[in-house]
């Protein structure tokens, strides 16, 4: 498990059923770095909301696919255990944010990235600042991050095509044990 790109979110955000996993491909991925995933909002993801993708689901997006998908790559390496294995002993939590600047919005069909940058890792919590972005219909993310480099990652150098659309700060995320979080919710 060198890194997350050609793992489909599915197999990793085991906890998030299908109609709130909302990370589709991650495209670029440094462990020690950060991470770019993206995501196209359905028809149930603007359901009664004008089309238009809430940021609150734009932020759990981030979260998903920054805080969340990380630790447990990261956590899963230091095991040397599987996601479905780490499934059973630990439960991720979003468990703060920092400050959250829209610029745009997003509607359903917009193909939109997450770039998370890790700040900090420790204790199986991890915190993250990033950027939102849109892009034009037909853009080709596979091709385009395919040599991007954590350079560009940190220096968010991202093509002109795409549209900044939130910029988020210490968004926190921690795997707890699920024998706390049991007794929690049930």
């Amino acid at each position: 498990m060198e890194n997350l790109i050609n793992w489909d979110p599915k197999d990793i955000l085991l906890h998030h059923g299908p109609t709130k996993r909302m990370v589709n491909k991650y495209h670029y991925h440094s462990p020690n770095v950060g991470i770019v995933a993206s995501y196209v909002p359905t028809e149930r993801d603007v359901e009664d909301h004008f089309n238009v993708f809430r940021g609150v689901d734009q932020i759990e997006s981030f979260a998903q696919a920054a805080t969340c998908s990380c630790t447990i790559y990261s956590e899963c390496l230091k095991m040397n255990i599987t996601p479905l294995q780490m499934s059973e002993i630990f439960f991720p939590f979003f468990i703060s944010i920092g400050q959250v600047n829209f610029h745009d919005y997003i509607e359903k069909g917009d193909t939109f990235v997450n770039i998370g940058l890790i700040k900090f890792y420790k204790f199986r919590q991890m915190v993250c600042d990033g950027k939102i972005y849109k892009l034009p219909a037909g853009f080709d993310l596979d091709a385009y991050f395919k040599n991007y480099t954590d350079r560009q990652l940190l220096a968010y150098d991202v093509s002109s095509d795409f549209k900044l659309v939130a910029e988020l700060s210490a968004v926190t995320g921690r795997c707890l044990k699920r024998t706390l979080t049991e007794k929690q919710f049930v």
